[in-house]
């Protein structure tokens, strides 16, 4: 079966997954055509990601003036298609997290899209994020090109549902990924009963090459690591607040922020404003492979996060043996459970994040062992590649 991945920036060193579940499926036998709006740009850590991007076809590589073309070739070989479409782009651009000239720009990128789907005889066309990447393959579609589907992370798609027009894209799809019980809730809010049954649970996966290294003992060192993009919404301001108040109480720790992002400076000048400069590291962006060596070298993962979907990197923390310190929010109950492997606390309290950072620390080795041990059976029950990759597989072929 042929069918293609639309995304709006790939690869990209935050999507990992995205890149796993594409090579699982093409594992399962599927010939995968990759499309992404972006990418080229971007600084790749990874080779696996820099052979990713010679695999893909970028749709703004010559900008917004390449699409004129295109839009104009299937104004005239398909002008009712062309019409339906122009009049659902102006739907969406109502009430919409966008102005209207945004949702115009999405017509014309769908016009290329379908064009490079046709070409190679796609069966289906999928979509990660229920945001503008869904829009362009929903538009796709209705100027002739075959069935799509999405699969929705969060937060962002559960924080605006209605101006994304959730609703409307979910009515359209052939069915809709949900990467937790929880995100699969949230869709149900936005559509009939009727539309129910398309919204279907895959995870996020692992492949083995990830998890299938020798276990590694926690350090006696007392680091903790926070992986992710420095942004607003992973708290890692909170966190400095929590190591604040660790500090204080003289309590020994060693703190990576392994990551990088918008929130940078901001970060640097609270590190400096605590003087935890002793204490805490960046290290910037760096490769999956780092991300792992950053994980072994600590006792544990600790991600206080505002507003989630089900982080990957807590999945990678638990295949690496390594109990994970989180929030109660959205999908990650499901797969932390406390005094099992690992510990929750509510999002923004601060000195619950202290207590349950100081109580990682002061844990002998075989308690976090132990746990590690747990972390690792949860999550490759739940959250193996390729047997996630098989669930998407079944529902593409029910498709065509």
């Amino acid at each position: 079966m042929r069918i293609a991945y639309f995304i709006n920036q790939y690869p990209k060193v935050s999507h990992s997954f995205i890149r796993r579940e594409i090579l699982a499926l093409e594992r399962q036998g599927l010939e995968v055509q990759r499309i992404a709006l972006r990418g080229w740009d971007g600084e790749l850590q990874d080779e696996e990601d820099i052979a990713e991007r010679e695999k893909t076809r970028y749709v703004l590589q010559d900008g917004v003036k390449g699409l004129l073309g295109p839009m104009l070739q299937v104004l005239r070989a398909e002008p009712r298609r062309f019409f339906a479409a122009l009049w659902l782009s102006l739907r969406m651009g109502l009430r919409a997290d966008r102005p209207l000239p945004y949702h115009l720009v999405y017509l014309a990128e769908a016009c290329r899209v379908v064009q490079w789907l046709q070409a190679f005889s796609a069966e289906h066309v999928h979509a990660h994020f229920g945001t503008n990447s869904t829009e362009v393959v929903m538009l796709a579609n209705v100027l002739g090109g075959p069935a799509f589907s999405f699969t929705v992370h969060g937060p962002e798609e559960f924080d605006k549902p209605q101006f994304l027009h959730m609703g409307e894209k979910v009515r359209r799809a052939a069915f809709v990924a949900a990467v937790s019980s929880y995100g699969r809730s949230q869709l149900y809010r936005w559509v009939a009963h009727a539309h129910w049954g398309k919204v279907k649970v895959v995870h996020c996966g692992l492949e083995p090459s990830f998890h299938a290294v020798a276990p590694v003992a926690a350090p006696a060192a007392p680091r903790l690591v926070c992986v992710g993009r420095l942004c607003e919404q992973k708290g890692q301001l909170l966190l400095l607040e929590a190591a604040r108040i660790l500090a204080a109480k003289g309590v020994p720790f060693e703190l990576v922020l392994a990551g990088d992002g918008e929130m940078r400076a901001q970060i640097d000048a609270l590190i400096a404003e605590h003087g935890l400069q002793a204490q805490v590291r960046i290290t910037g962006w760096i490769s999956s492979a780092q991300v792992r060596e950053e994980i072994l070298a600590a006792r544990a993962l600790v991600l206080p996060s505002f507003a989630e979907g089900l982080p990957v990197v807590i999945m990678e923390a638990m295949a690496l043996r390594r109990p994970v310190l989180t929030t109660f929010v959205a999908g990650i109950p499901e797969l932390v459970r406390p005094g099992e492997n690992g510990w929750l606390f509510p999002a923004g309290a601060v000195d619950e994040l202290a207590a349950a950072m100081a109580d990682c620390l002061a844990q002998p080795a075989d308690v976090l062992q132990r746990m590690g041990d747990a972390a690792y059976q949860r999550v490759l029950e739940r959250h193996d590649i390729d047997t996630e990759a098989a669930k998407l597989a079944g529902y593409f072929k029910a498709c065509a």
